[in-house]
């Protein structure tokens, strides 16, 4: 009886051990876009290969269409556990890890394969110890794509838009910059700028092929000028008291997961890029070609100065991305 009685005790005590500490919760995981676009698969991809290292163990419930806030929303619901994981621009965290800014500096990046390079080197592990440090922990990094600029007119020089009232990103560096250009910058969150294009509270804004579709923008700005100035990176980042309470083996799985779901991510939000703006043409759109040469021109004082101002922190960042080129 004695040894019945061991038994059972060390076999609950080893089913304690093996149970992660919210293996019987569900898991809030949020998307700004629908169903059917990257941000949210990125997610019903991370979920299935969870459940294939840890059936039954974890439940996801993917929110989508930005049901629970903007960006900034998210990040402060991770912070404070109510979300589990999110997707965030690189732009949108620079609240809580400002030398992430670098990564939104114009024409800093060449393309995707020189912005992977980055992330999977020094810089990447830097900025990995700097969210954590704010409670966030980020297990890979993505790419939306290129930003182009969206009005109801072309900007295809820097003069373009000066005097114009446009929606930014809520960050230091993107006001900054289009400050320095004669623009009037206004921080919006990402579910509010089809309203204010739509009454003229902004006249021109910047983002990506696939989010100026998503969002059917080009209903109320149906010009986009291919600036492609900033390279839209971003996190895949988890509240880093949750990922904490995982054991060992599960934080692998995860980090193995989201790293999978990334690359998958990626593929799909490259593919999407011309697809979108070729949908958003048939509805009307205008996709005009732009000369970066000019915009590189107007923008060097303003990358000089601000590189100049950096952190020791950013300035690390800052070379580590020179060094990959």
């Amino acid at each position: 009886m004695i040894r019945m009685i061991r038994l059972i005790a060390a076999l609950l005590v080893a089913a304690c051990l093996a149970a992660p500490a919210n293996a019987q919760d569900t898991l809030t995981v949020t998307s700004q876009y629908g169903p059917e676009k990257p941000q949210s698969k990125f997610w019903e991809r991370f979920a299935a290969l969870v459940e294939s290292g840890r059936p039954g163990v974890y439940k996801f419930n993917i929110v989508t269409n930005g049901a629970l806030g903007g960006e900034k929303e998210e990040a402060e619901g991770v912070r404070l556990g109510s979300i589990t994981g999110a997707l965030s621009t690189v732009a949108n965290l620079t609240t809580w890890v400002p030398e992430g800014a670098v990564l939104d500096l114009p024409f800093v990046f060449s393309g995707r394969d020189q912005i992977m390079s980055a992330m999977k080197g020094p810089l990447g592990k830097q900025l990995r110890a700097a969210y954590r440090e704010q409670g966030f922990e980020t297990p890979a990094f993505i790419i939306f794509g290129a930003r182009h600029l969206l009005s109801d007119r072309p900007l295809t020089k820097p003069e373009d838009v000066k005097g114009l009232t446009m929606r930014v990103l809520e960050s230091d560096l993107h006001i900054a910059l289009w400050r320095s250009l004669g623009a009037n910058p206004t921080a919006l969150p990402i579910t509010e700028t089809y309203t204010a294009l739509g009454t003229g509270v902004v006249e021109a804004m910047d983002l990506t092929k696939s989010g100026y579709e998503a969002l059917k923008l080009f209903e109320v700005a149906p010009v986009l000028s291919e600036t492609a100035h900033i390279w839209a990176i971003g996190v895949v980042y988890f509240d880093r008291n949750f990922w904490e309470s995982l054991p060992e083996e599960d934080q692998k799985l995860f980090e193995s997961s989201a790293q999978q779901a990334a690359a998958y991510f990626n593929k799909l939000a490259e593919e999407e890029q011309d697809s979108a703006m070729t949908r958003a043409i048939g509805q009307r759109a205008q996709l005009v070609e732009v000369d970066q040469g000019p915009w590189r021109e107007a923008v060097a004082p303003f990358v000089q100065s601000y590189v100049s101002g950096l952190s020791p922190a950013a300035m690390d960042a800052y070379k580590a991305i020179e060094a990959a080129r």
